[in-house]
């Protein structure tokens, strides 16, 4: 699934007139509509330890030549299913948007390597989720924040109080055919990153089929259907889930 011609990442050398034109017809986090050529701020981040999607590999322990990922979306599906060990059994752990871990570990695990948001589900997230006490991206020493760019947003420097390993932009990911309205769901962007860079994906908490038989979220108190918005595809993202499961390029949890 790895397509060297497609980086993961965007570097100040993947910034170029040409590359400015072909993006500045699409919005939102894909592309660099509505944003200045001037506006453009990639050269903060080409530091080394910001070099590679991982960049602690080398050092890891357990000697393996395979990455395994764990994807974790927010899905109910999560809820009672007692997946935290697994998840945290792999080498790096994916989490999106409101990712509330506290009083959930036995189901969704606790470990963070990257967590994903936009400026836009952040903000819904801090506020919506308060409730259950979600306070912010789980941030531990060895997370990284990823954060999807959209619009007019400001670049922070890495060295910002508010994380020491923030932030990293992904590049357009070709996997989709969306037009103005749509672009993919911030989920969707992050477990399509883990399976063009990692070696084995296993992805917990995404829509499948059966999805009407759970609440929107595992950490809902009160049951809710799953919301559809009018900006992504959900139907669409979970048919593609099924297709990458059912060609061997990831593994879907889903009940039995």
């Amino acid at each position: 699934m790895f397509l060297h011609n497609i980086p993961v990442l965007q570097w100040a050398k993947h910034f170029t007139p040409e590359e400015y034109q072909r993006l500045r017809h699409y919005g939102g986090a894909h592309g660099w509509g509505g944003v200045s050529a001037e506006g453009v701020s990639l050269g903060i981040l080409n530091t080394p330890a910001n070099r590679l999607m991982f960049d602690d590999w080398e050092n890891s322990a357990n000697g393996s030549k395979c990455i395994r990922c764990a994807v974790v979306g927010n899905g109910g599906i999560l809820n009672g299913s007692r997946k935290g060990k697994e998840i945290d059994e792999h080498d790096y752990v994916f989490r999106v948007n409101g990712a509330a871990l506290k009083g959930f570990e036995n189901d969704v695990g606790s470990r963070t390597s990257f967590y994903t948001f936009s400026t836009n589900t952040m903000r819904n997230s801090m506020r919506r989720y308060a409730r259950i006490g979600y306070r912010g991206p789980p941030i531990s020493k060895v997370s990284i924040v990823v954060w999807v760019v959209q619009y007019q947003a400001k670049i922070r420097h890495r060295n910002s109080t508010v994380c020491q390993n923030c932030y990293i932009i992904l590049s357009e990911i070709e996997f989709f055919d969306y037009d103005l309205i749509y672009r993919p769901s911030t989920g969707a962007v992050m477990l399509l990153a883990a399976i063009h860079t990692c070696d084995q994906v296993d992805a917990y908490g995404f829509m499948t089929p059966d999805y009407r038989l759970y609440s929107d979220h595992y950490y809902d108190k009160q049951r809710h259907p799953v919301h559809f918005y009018a900006n992504h595809d959900m139907r669409m993202e979970m048919r593609l889930w099924q297709e990458l499961h059912n060609a061997g390029l990831m593994n879907l949890f889903m009940s039995k």
